[in-house]
């Protein structure tokens, strides 16, 4: 027991001896991403004392919605969020009621997109948000373009180092972070006189979201 003890205490003295400096790097890489998505939030509100009848108005304005935006082909569509809350008034008593619900609308067709946000908001709906970002395959490829630009400059940082100290040098650790998004954009419900005017596509300019690949890692220069 004790020699198989001393052995195990020699080695990790052995290695702890052959062990290099460990230096800690960080690197990165950032590339424009095309915003060929969009993802838009429509609502349909109503104010009044009895909750049915807003419920009944409510949802007629969501379903005459629906059908104009399944006409639209290459626009997806799901229901969002629908809250009904009241109104309060002096003494904390309720005055009213207010309901509002929810339609989100996903697309890579800018252009129908436009349109159909111009013609909902003379349909009485809003636009809650507006998101352009990149589609998933889109911002997969942009990531796959800076994680192999982010590895070069770390591999080219880590060359740099070891030549200053005159050593070889290994790769210890590599911890790979994504980042990047385009914040969504506040739109607001139509006034009265956008309402009664013809429908106008709502304008959208899909730019660019810059895409970062982060490297933070460790190298030992060899003794």
């Amino acid at each position: 027991m004790k020699t198989t003890l001393a052995l195990l205490t020699s080695a990790l003295l052995a290695c702890a001896a052959q062990a290099g400096t460990t230096i800690e790097l960080a690197a990165g890489a950032s590339l424009p991403a095309a915003n060929d998505m969009i993802s838009a939030t429509v609502y349909a509100e109503a104010s009044g004392s009895n909750p049915a009848e807003l419920a009944r108005r409510v949802n007629q304005d969501i379903a005459e919605a629906l059908k104009l935006i399944k006409s639209k082909p290459g626009v997806a569509a799901k229901s969002g969020q629908q809250h009904t809350y009241p109104v309060y008034g002096q003494n904390q008593k309720i005055e009213n009621w207010r309901m509002r619900s929810e339609i989100v609308l996903e697309s890579k067709d800018q252009a129908s997109v436009s349109d159909l946000l111009g013609k909902l908001q003379q349909m009485r709906l809003a636009v809650g948000n507006l998101v352009q970002q990149p589609s998933p395959a889109t911002r997969l490829a942009t990531e796959d373009e800076t994680t192999r630009a982010a590895i070069r400059a770390f591999q080219s940082r880590a060359k740099l180092v070891a030549e200053v100290f005159g050593k070889a040098y290994t790769v210890k650790q590599l911890n790979i972070q994504q980042s990047g998004a385009n914040p969504p954009m506040p739109m607001f419900r139509a006034s009265r006189a956008m309402m009664k005017a013809d429908a106008e596509p709502l304008p959208i300019e899909a730019g660019e979201s810059l895409v970062t690949t982060t490297i933070n890692g460790q190298i030992e220069l060899a003794d």
